[in-house]
């Protein structure tokens, strides 16, 4: 299982969107809200409050090993 190329979160089979830029690079999108930050805002997941990605690189919560 892929997690979102924005926010980190893991997502369940069947969900989700995956977007192919044309230079081949591949990105997984949990939601709307994740595709749109990232794309169309110019955004870094890691620099949003409600991301997983901002409270593992703000040390408040711990990447889980896999």
């Amino acid at each position: 299982m892929p997690n979102c190329s924005f926010c980190s979160e893991t997502m369940a089979k069947g969900t989700g969107a995956l977007y192919a830029k044309k230079d081949g690079s591949i990105f997984y999108f949990c939601s709307s809200k994740c595709r749109k930050n990232q794309l169309l805002m110019g955004r870094e997941g890691r620099r949003k409050k409600w991301t997983k990605s901002a409270r593992i690189f703000k040390g408040k919560e711990k990447k889980a090993t896999s």
